[in-house]
């Protein structure tokens, strides 16, 4: 059973540092602090699937030359570690930095228009 804790381990600290990005979108009513609670959130759930894309003793999916006559190398798939995890994670981190990009533009806009970042006074003074 310790054996198994200790194994997913990692699975854990996801599951932490998400709530940790959840409690902060949820429960704090500064903006900045909510966006910075999202990108804590979005960052755990990357972290998660890089992890699991991982495999011990994996190599690269690449074959390397070709046998007699033409005829592809067999192989099997279950010595590769399976890169999808990582390039659509790549692509979450390009899309995560532009949208922190124009949360943070929309979050300088609202501060010259409001002169505050606090949810509760912002809505207040769109009354």
């Amino acid at each position: 059973m310790l054996e198994f804790l200790v194994g997913k381990f990692n699975y854990y600290i996801y599951i932490f540092l998400m709530m940790i990005g959840f409690y902060a979108m949820i429960g704090k009513r500064n903006l900045v602090k909510k966006l910075i609670g999202m990108n804590i959130f979005q960052w755990s759930i990357i972290l998660y699937f890089v992890s699991i894309g991982a495999k011990k003793g994996g190599s690269i999916p690449i074959v390397e030359g070709l046998s007699g006559h033409g005829a592809h190398i067999v192989s099997h798939a279950s010595q590769y570690v399976n890169p999808l995890p990582h390039v659509l994670m790549l692509t979450a981190i390009v899309v995560g930095v532009g949208t922190t990009g124009v949360a943070l533009a929309l979050l300088l806009r609202i501060y010259n228009k409001y002169k505050t970042l606090e949810e509760d006074e912002i809505l207040r003074k769109m009354k």
